[in-house]
């Protein structure tokens, strides 16, 4: 190997990756139209722009939705002054009724949220070379990068990859107390704040980052338990300090008035909840979180619609989403971590964080996407990064092999990310067929739609159903709804979202039933001939 490969190599293979995952997240971001959540996270951070207020969105801590303020103030949108109807409205009134540009607007919201994207790829490197050296580092990053999930979420301005980096920010800075606690315990504890402060969802994880962080505080060579503790205490507060500071940073004066909506939670919910030393809105936002996870909702798992929720959803969900090389790498990273004698210090920061979230994840009534357990794809990336210590003669070119099949799935969905499927699954054309909502259609393509619809079938009656955020009309989309017409007058091309198709009975399910396929867009969107 020359000089030059030895010195450039990996910063040069670490600039094509995450050039490529910013090239696919850039894409999806200019061509996709809002997504179901999207527009509330906008609105809302519009509002903390213009009127400094937290009455919008509760249920969310309000950092995520700073970050992508960033964005919108670049944007410049106009909300409309003293707006008093509900968030979903918000969203729409200031994407398509208050004369601002909903692809400009979009973008810009966006791209925060890939910037932070691409910034975590260098923490799941950072974290790699520490444990595995160069080449872990290389396998780990490129594993991150080429992840259908992180590219479709990272692309969105959305919460879900924000928290999820912040976790895994959190645990590396953990690592590296094990050498210096003084300095890394409260940068550990802020970036887990973060991850606090941008979606509740995250906060199962806190004791095991606490006692994680005594841990470090015993190996930096006090091995004194008084200072362990003192360890663990600074690492609590600092992360209840980072959610005071996101709260106050939209409101100085934190004025808060609670919802009329707001659940009573009884119990030790409900007493986890009074106790907490966190900022009002946010315990009421907690409030709402067990609200909704007392809901019947309905979800969709291999051609079987049903209501509630199945504990095993999401390890189906991910078996069917992630590329079956990443599978493989990440059982065998998994397995080489706790095996490997050098490696199993590492064990509790790459597997323990991540083993409570995604059981809490597992026990949610919300069966909507892998979107949920996006940390996945973080930190078993790390972990199978590490698989290049395993001394056996095959590792190299197993490992490459399996890299390098990881890469040519991925490429092979672009530009549509979130409806992929693994080739065991029959990739993204096929995946209407066994998941639903974010895992294959979550609005994103009215755009697309539009396009079609005025390349192909110009002129013909277009009767839409369609689920996701976006306003047809906008997009030029002439449709009625086929459910309010007799069913004897829906003739000509029937257009259903597949997270609506999935889920479809009664009168719907006759409509789709007596038409013929005849073209998809996006892979998110069917359309029929009657």
């Amino acid at each position: 190997m020359t000089v030059w490969a030895r010195r450039w190599g990996v910063p040069v293979l670490v600039v094509l990756l995450l050039g490529q995952m910013a090239v696919a997240m850039v894409t999806a971001a200019l061509r996709q139209t809002p997504t179901i959540d999207e527009p509330v996270y906008v609105g809302t951070a519009a509002v903390y722009l213009d009127e400094h207020s937290l009455r919008f969105n509760p249920e969310h801590p309000p950092l995520g939705k700073l970050v992508i303020a960033a964005g919108v103030a670049v944007a410049d949108p106009r909300p409309e002054p003293g707006f008093d109807g509900d968030q979903t409205e918000l969203g729409r009134r200031l994407l398509y009724e208050s004369g601002n540009d909903p692809w400009r607007v979009m973008f810009w919201a966006r791209l925060p949220v890939i910037v932070l994207t691409l910034a975590f790829g260098l923490v799941v490197f950072a974290f790699a070379r520490e444990l595995a050296g160069r080449a872990g580092a290389s396998v780990a990053l490129a594993l991150y990068c080429l992840s259908p999930d992180v590219i479709a979420h990272g692309s969105l301005a959305t919460l879900d990859v924000p928290a999820a980096g912040f976790v895994l920010t959190s645990a590396w800075l953990l690592w590296r107390a094990r050498s210096r606690p003084r300095l890394y315990v409260p940068l550990a504890g802020g970036a887990f704040g973060a991850a606090l402060a941008t979606k509740m969802s995250v906060l199962p994880a806190l004791p095991v980052l606490v006692l994680v962080a005594a841990v470090s505080v015993w190996c930096a060579g006090s091995r004194r338990t008084a200072r362990a503790v003192a360890g663990a205490a600074v690492f609590a507060l600092t992360a209840c300090a980072a959610v005071w500071m996101a709260y106050l940073a939209v409101d100085p004066r934190l004025r808060w008035g609670p919802p009329q909506h707001i659940p009573t939670v009884g119990g030790l919910r409900g007493l986890a909840v009074r106790l907490l030393p966190l900022p009002e809105p946010f315990r009421d936002g907690m409030r709402l979180q067990f609200g909704l996870e007392n809901r019947p909702w309905q979800g969709f798992l291999f051609g079987r619609p049903y209501t509630g929720s199945l504990w095993y959803y999401l390890p189906a969900a991910l078996l069917v989403k992630t590329p079956l090389g990443a599978l493989a790498l990440w059982a065998a990273g998994a397995v080489t971590v706790t095996v490997l004698r050098p490696l199993r210090p590492a064990a509790p920061y790459l597997l323990a964080a991540p083993a409570v979230l995604l059981a809490a994840a597992m026990y949610g009534s919300r069966d909507f996407g892998t979107r949920y357990a996006v940390f996945l794809p973080m930190f078993l990336a790390v972990a199978a990064g590490c698989v290049v210590l395993v001394r056996w003669r095959w590792t190299p070119v197993v490992t490459g092999t399996l890299v390098a099949f990881v890469a040519v799935s991925s490429l092979r969905t672009y530009p549509f990310y979130l409806p992929y499927s693994n080739e065991a699954f029959g990739g993204p054309e096929r995946t209407r067929y066994r998941l639903h909502d974010s895992n294959v259609d979550w609005g994103q393509d009215l755009g697309r739609l539009a396009d079609r619809l005025d390349e192909r079938y110009r002129g013909e009656r277009i009767w839409l159903v369609y689920k996701g955020a976006g306003v047809p009309a906008y997009y030029g989309i002439d449709a009625r709804d086929p459910r309010r017409a007799p069913a004897d007058a829906v003739h000509g091309v029937l257009v259903v979202s597949d997270s609506a198709a999935a889920k479809a009975t009664g009168r719907l399910a006759e409509l789709i039933a007596g038409s013929r396929r005849i073209d998809q867009v996006g892979h998110s969107i069917t359309l029929y001939r009657r």
